[in-house]
């Protein structure tokens, strides 16, 4: 064998050792807009070890080893537990442990007024070493504003759910030290269509307790202590509390039928129940479980926009490490004129998706103010539409950046893009929240009065922008068609949210390279086709590319 095939050259070196919060310039800045430079200070140490190879390879480990059913012990008595390999643990006691669940209600209720804009901004950060543990840690999050419909209930399981320890098994929650929420929505008939659920609800002798009778068709996280749940009670569909385990020790019947085989997530379990007998906590009025329900699906939707600008960001660092190491054609790859756009145009997209997420989280952090509230009913089904649905696209150009090597499972690359469909398909998908968006503004004028007031913010900044609202209003006025037309709506408001924000705070050319393209009638969503002059291309991919700590690479 020739030394030149023992020794590998002109190959990037790993891509670890770098802070995945500090090196990203779009996240820092929209931090300290919303946040102050303190937050950003305190998430920095989270930012360095998810940048860590050690973290790195816990997330490989963890989809390497994926989760294993056992639904009997030894002796042949039902258990339906889960196991997960030890570097599972290790990112979950992580994430707990950074308060990137449910923490910041409580942190919220306490006077704290920016602890939803960093808990967003280190959930994008931690999702760099593996985005599926990410679910369970976003249904716990959740779990919390729709567990205030009851008083009771929320003062019995919001400590737990907001504890910074992390402590897997199957055990009472009076036994704990933290607990993990879930919730198991669909059925086999329905899907996203939740009425037509069949399962049902019988009230018992308990105050506010029923048994569930039928099934539930995809619900991720099993071993997590605690499940929101629809079934039919008399006075209709209704939301449960379902615990994993009841207070005197028992198991809650709940069987594991199996476990789902994904395209991605594979770390994380998602699997089939059958209810028989199980116990469950009325939480809300009979007849009113959508409507219960969706304060968590709100907040769930928020984590599908988190998750899917962490996929793009950490896809844009790999793509970018590695056209600024290699070469080819006698020169850089990133000094390359179209490979140069190709970088700027996803760095673009990826800002323009921070900006919208870490704005949306700000809303959250307003809590009950009036123009907030109606800017997260509209604007969450918007983002969550057009930022989940653009990511696929997004990681696979990312990917082709690195060529062949980025086709191959070490790089990592193939993870992310099984993953990158996922987030626009769970928590309802295109359509769903296409329709979404129509039923608001049908419903609540209020949320097209903060869409306004929000894009008209930018308002005079860049004619493109002004022209690209004044096309979007002139849509709404097309009721004889709106069903039909309803993605494009959506793409177009959301655009326009994007826009608004990038003209006001991003910087000139990152602003104006999105107006330029991204506004246009004829854009086709083809990355690497910009406009912009070359030394804007160039300012624009070098925030892309990612900084290693002093002494690594």
């Amino acid at each position: 064998m020739s030394p030149s095939s023992r020794e590998a050259t002109n190959q990037p070196p790993p891509l670890v050792g770098h802070n995945v919060v500090a090196s990203d310039r779009a996240l820092v800045e929209a931090v300290t807009r919303h946040a102050g430079s303190d937050v950003v200070d305190d998430l920095l140490a989270l930012g360095q070890r998810a940048g860590s190879a050690e973290a790195r390879e816990h997330g490989r480990l963890a989809n390497r080893h994926v989760p294993e059913l056992t639904p009997y012990d030894r002796y042949g008595n039902r258990i339906d537990e889960v196991v997960f390999h030890p570097s599972w643990h290790w990112l979950m006691e992580r994430a707990v442990g950074y308060g990137l669940h449910a923490a910041p209600w409580v942190e919220q209720a306490e006077g704290a007024t920016t602890a939803h804009v960093r808990r967003a901004a280190g959930f994008m950060a931690w999702s760099h070493t593996d985005p599926a543990h990410g679910c369970p840690i976003s249904m716990t999050y959740a779990a919390v504003p729709a567990l205030r419909v009851d008083p009771a209930l929320a003062a019995h399981w919001t400590p737990a759910l907001a504890a910074t320890a992390y402590d897997p098994g199957l055990r009472p929650p009076s036994a704990k030290r933290g607990a993990l929420a879930g919730m198991g929505m669909t059925e086999k008939q329905g899907g996203s269509d939740v009425r037509a659920n069949l399962t049902d609800a019988r009230p018992t002798a308990g105050e506010g307790e029923y048994t569930l009778h039928g099934h539930k068709w995809f619900t991720s996280a099993p071993m997590n202590d605690v499940f929101l749940m629809l079934a039919q009670a008399p006075g209709g569909l209704t939301c449960f509390v379902v615990p994993r385990v009841l207070a005197d020790g028992t198991r809650n019947r709940i069987d594991i039928v199996r476990l789902k085989d994904k395209l991605g997530n594979r770390a994380n379990a998602s699997a089939e129940l059958e209810l028989d007998g199980t116990v469950g906590a009325r939480l809300g009025e009979e007849g009113r479980g959508v409507r219960t329900i969706l304060e968590m699906v709100a907040a769930t939707r928020l984590d599908c926009v988190l998750g899917s600008t962490s996929l793009m960001r950490h896809t844009l660092n790999e793509a970018a490490w590695h056209v600024a190491h290699r070469s080819a054609f006698g020169g850089l790859l990133a000094d390359k004129p179209l490979m140069l756009n190709v970088v700027a145009d996803l760095q673009v997209e990826a800002e323009a998706a921070t900006a919208l997420a870490i704005r949306l989280a700000a809303a959250v952090d307003a809590g009950d103010d009036p123009r907030e509230a109606a800017l997260r009913r509209i604007a969450l089904p918007l983002a969550k539409f057009w930022v989940c649905k653009r990511t696929p696209g997004f990681v696979a150009e990312a990917l082709e950046c690195l060529g062949g090597n980025g086709y191959v499972e070490e790089s990592g690359l193939p993870l992310r893009y099984r993953e990158a469909p996922l987030n626009s398909v769970w928590e309802g998908s295109g359509n769903i929240n296409a329709l979404d968006v129509l039923r608001a503004l049908g419903r609540e004028p209020e949320v097209l009065d903060a869409w306004i007031v929000e894009v008209g913010h930018a308002r005079g900044a860049d004619r493109r922008l002004d022209r690209a609202v004044d096309d979007t209003l002139a849509l709404l006025g097309d009721t004889g068609s709106a069903e039909v037309g309803a993605r494009r709506l959506a793409g177009r408001m959301a655009a326009c949210l994007q826009g608004a924000l990038l003209v006001r705070f991003a910087p000139a050319e990152v602003a104006d390279a999105f107006c330029g393209s991204r506004l246009g009638t004829s854009y086709d969503g083809t990355y690497g086709a910009l406009t912009a002059g070359s030394a804007d291309l160039r300012a624009i991919a070098d925030r892309a590319t990612p900084t290693p700590l002093s002494g690594e690479s």
